[in-house]
C-alpha cells in the first residue's frame, strides 16, 4: 500500500491512496473529502461536479462530488457549512488521517481516516466528529456517497419470516415528502429495494431504511460498489429510524449510512465505520435473482475477511 501526494481535478494537494489495483484520491485543499474511488486507469465510480473541481474558499456549499461527512437529522442552516477551507493531512500506518478546521457556526469538527487493504481491494474509512462547543450537543454521523449517474442503488429487505411467527414489524422505512413509490426508477422486489440513477429525471427521490443487514451497493458498468456498517440494536436511529438512505435526481444518487443519534459532551466525539470493497467485471440484473446470484455471495466474502 503507497500514499503519494498528487494534483488531481485542479486541487493541487491531494492525497492519493492505492495497493497498485484500487486506489482512492483524497482532497486536503477542500474537505474532508474522498473525490476518487476506482481501479487505477478507469472510471470513478463517484461523481464529480466538474464545474466546482478545483474551487476552494467562499462561503457557498458545494457538493464537489465524492465522499463526505455530514450530521443528522439535517438542517438547511447546521449541516450544510461549507466543507471549501484546507484540511489537516497526517499519514498513519496504511492509511491518512485529513482533519477539518472546527466550524464556526456549530463548533463542530469532521475527521476521516482513510485505510487501503493491502491484499484486497477493501477500504477503511473512520468517520469521527468532534464536539468543540462549551455545552452538550445531539447529532447521528451521516457517510454519504455521491455516485456516478446511470447506476443502481441495491438495499437489502430483512429476512422474510412467515406469518404468525413473526407478530413484530421488521422493515421500518420512511418515506419524504417528495417520494414517489409508483416512480419507475424504485424496484420493490421481495428481498432487496432498489433504485436507479436516471440523468433525465424530473423530480427528487428519497427513502431510509432500518436496515440491519450491514451493507448498501451500487452497480454501474460492471463496477459493484459495497458499503457495509456496523447496525447497533437498541441504538436510536434518525429519519424515523433509517441507518442507509438513498437519494437521487437528474445528477447523481447518494448511498448514505447513518450511525445512531449520540450526546456528546464538550471535548468528545462520535465515530462510524465503513468498509468499501470494489469489484469488477459483475454481470447483474435488476431482479431478485440476479442480485442473489452475483452480489449476496460478494457480500458475505468482503464480511468474513478480515481488515
Amino acid at each position: 500500500m503507497s500514499v503519494h501526494k498528487i494534483s488531481y481535478g485542479g486541487w493541487p494537494n491531494c492525497y492519493l491512496l492505492t495497493n497498485g489495483e484500487l486506489e482512492a484520491i483524497a482532497t486536503t485543499d477542500v474537505g474532508p473529502r474522498v473525490i476518487r474511488l476506482g481501479f487505477r486507469g478507469e472510471e470513478n465510480i463517484f461523481r464529480e461536479f466538474h464545474d466546482q473541481l478545483g474551487k476552494t474558499g467562499g462561503d457557498e456549499w458545494r457538493i464537489y462530488g465524492g465522499h463526505r461527512l455530514w450530521h443528522a437529522p439535517e438542517h438547511p442552516v447546521r449541516t450544510y457549512f461549507p466543507d471549501n477551507g484546507p484540511v489537516q493531512v497526517e499519514e498513519l500506518d496504511g492509511g491518512i488521517k485529513l482533519t477539518q478546521g472546527v466550524e464556526a457556526t456549530t463548533g463542530i469538527q469532521k475527521e476521516m481516516e482513510l485505510y487501503v487493504d493491502s491484499g484486497a481491494n477493501r477500504i477503511k474509512v473512520v468517520h469521527r466528529i468532534w464536539n468543540k462547543n462549551l455545552w452538550a450537543i445531539e447529532l447521528a454521523p451521516w457517510a454519504i456517497s455521491v455516485m456516478a449517474q446511470g447506476g443502481m442503488a441495491i438495499v437489502p429487505q430483512e429476512p422474510y419470516v412467515p406469518h404468525p411467527q413473526a407478530l413484530l414489524p421488521a422493515r421500518p422505512m420512511a418515506l419524504w415528502p417528495y417520494t414517489d413509490m409508483s416512480d419507475p426508477r424504485w424496484r420493490w422486489g421481495a428481498k432487496y429495494v432498489t433504485l436507479k440513477q436516471d440523468p433525465n429525471a424530473k423530480t427528487s427521490q428519497k427513502a431510509g431504511f432500518g436496515n440491519t443487514m450491514g451493507w448498501v451497493a451500487y452497480y454501474k458498468n460492471g463496477l459493484l460498489f459495497v458499503k457495509r456498517f456496523e447496525y447497533k440494536e437498541g441504538c436510536l436511529y434518525p429519519d424515523f429510524g433509517s441507518t442507509v438512505e438513498l437519494f437521487t435526481n437528474s445528477e447523481m444518487l447518494e448511498v448514505e449510512t447513518l450511525g445512531p443519534l449520540s450526546g456528546i459532551e464538550p471535548g468528545g466525539f462520535v465515530e462510524h465505520v465503513e468498509y468499501w470493497s470494489l469489484y469488477k467485471d459483475v454481470e447483474l440484473e435488476d431482479t431478485d435473482e440476479s442480485i442473489e446470484d452475483n452480489v449476496k455471495a460478494r457480500i458475505i466474502e468482503s464480511s468474513r475477511a478480515a481488515f
